[in-house]
């Protein structure tokens, strides 16, 4: 535990030139923007890999700051072994690499058995506010799928 693939080449761009990876006061503000509780937490950029740093309150911030920064155009990691939650090291957490033809229904069911897509709204929730609409995901983004 401690570093998460991404998909370099998909994500929210935060610079101008997409071959290169945002700077790292932008994948900052990028991380505060989604207000959940990273004050504490500091951002460094090696290449193409974010290194988060510092301290949230709980697991589930834990999991949408990788999220929220790996979703990000440009970068391939990211690095929370540092990051801890609420001065402990954070538990593993279950991620999702979006494919083509994946919605949020068939998530659920692939994650929470069959007969469990209506848990959808459980991993929409889980991921706002970097999503906005249940409909509004795409090939190569990650989400964070809960516990029950």
């Amino acid at each position: 535990m401690g570093i998460f693939d991404f998909v370099k080449s998909v994500g929210t761009k935060l610079g101008v030139v997409e071959e290169e990876p945002p700077a790292a006061n932008a994948v900052k503000k990028e991380l505060d923007s989604h207000k959940l509780g990273t004050d504490k937490v500091d951002v460094e950029l090696q290449g193409d890999k974010v290194v988060l740093k510092g301290e949230v309150k709980d697991q589930s911030a834990f999991e949408k700051a990788v999220i929220a920064v790996g979703n990000t155009l440009g970068i391939s990691k990211v690095e929370a072994t540092e990051l801890k939650v609420g001065g402990a090291a954070a538990k593993d957490p279950v991620f999702h690499t979006v494919k083509k033809g994946d919605n949020l229904w068939k998530i659920a069911e692939a994650h929470y058995g069959k007969g469990n897509g209506a848990k959808h709204t459980v991993i929409f929730e889980a991921n706002t506010p970097m999503l906005k609409h249940p409909d509004k995901i795409y090939p190569g983004q990650v989400l964070r799928i809960p516990e029950l």
